[in-house]
């Protein structure tokens, strides 16, 4: 005796839909792992992945009433895929994509704050040569300054740059004034020459900064 899986025309079609969403979420769980073990390379994964993300957001569009809850979908049907959902559902855009937008966002965070730095410690520089040497003038100078070298990661500055460590010693000096004081034109000069020092040191030390 045959056993019928549909009754009419529109169930037969909506369990083929359920059957290509299946599909769809078992291919993107192999390719995910085929990406992470390199057996694909960066291009085709992510040719194939942006097409399988554009068959799911179809197909799952037009099953919204019908399958309102992906997951329960994959808990229905005993899917174990977990890199599948995440791309899917979470993420969607392929591993690559996620990777480039990520270094640029990391690139466009060092950039600013390197910008930055600079900006810090050209404004001190001629903050002293404007004879600014009253405690309450350099203080929040240096602190900015210092505070700009601390949000730069290792991976741009040395963790003992030499910038960091004068800088951090002049405001303790400056710590023990008072905040009237006024550096003697001896202090200055010598403030001014670590800076410079500091600031040609810090250039040096720049990525491609030779380039």
């Amino acid at each position: 005796m045959e056993v019928k899986l549909w009754n009419d025309k529109r169930e037969r079609e909506m369990l083929d839909s359920f059957a290509d969403l299946y599909a769809i979420i078992k291919t993107t769980e192999k390719l995910e792992k085929a990406y992470v073990r390199d057996l694909v390379s960066s291009a085709e994964y992510e040719a194939e992945c942006l097409k399988l993300i554009a068959q799911f957001k179809t197909l799952s569009f037009s099953l919204r009433d019908a399958v309102p809850s992906i997951d329960r979908f994959a808990d229905a049907y005993k899917m174990d895929c977990p890199a599948a959902l995440n791309r899917l559902l979470v993420s969607g855009v392929p591993a690559t994509v996620e990777h480039r937008a990520s270094s640029a966002s990391a690139t466009a965070s060092s950039a600013a704050a390197v910008a930055e730095c600079v900006q810090h410690f050209i404004t001190a520089m001629d903050s002293l040569k404007l004879n600014m040497v009253a405690v309450d003038q350099v203080h929040p100078l240096l602190s900015d300054l210092s505070s700009s070298l601390a949000k730069l990661g290792g991976g741009i500055l040395p963790p003992d740059f030499e910038g960091r460590v004068k800088v951090r010693e002049w405001l303790a000096r400056l710590a023990k004034m008072g905040a009237a004081d006024e550096l003697t034109e001896q202090q200055a000069r010598q403030l001014h020459f670590d800076l410079e020092s500091s600031y040609n040191a810090f250039m040096a030390a720049l990525p491609n900064a030779g380039s």
